[in-house]
């Protein structure tokens, strides 16, 4: 069985933070305004609506990758060793 596969190509942010942002928003109650000021203050400078767009585009992939491995999808996604 073969996980799904997901492509970062032609995005301006690197898979960690993309992963991260995504992970936030659907993680905990917190708005995308609250993602978005989370994320300005470690330094990275996104809007809102592109954190929109990643939840669209990336969320069930991220849903479907915590369901086939069985843990939590950032470890899958940006690859940490457990």
């Amino acid at each position: 069985m073969n996980s799904p596969a997901v492509s970062y190509k032609n995005h301006r942010f690197p898979p960690q933070i993309i992963a991260r942002a995504v992970w936030l928003y659907f993680r905990f109650p917190l708005s995308l305004r609250m993602v978005e000021e989370m994320l300005l203050e470690r330094g990275i400078v996104v809007s809102h609506e592109t954190i929109r767009r990643w939840g669209r585009k990336f969320g069930t992939a991220y849903a479907g990758l915590s369901a086939f491995l069985g843990h939590g999808y950032a470890v899958a996604v940006i690859g940490a060793d457990r």
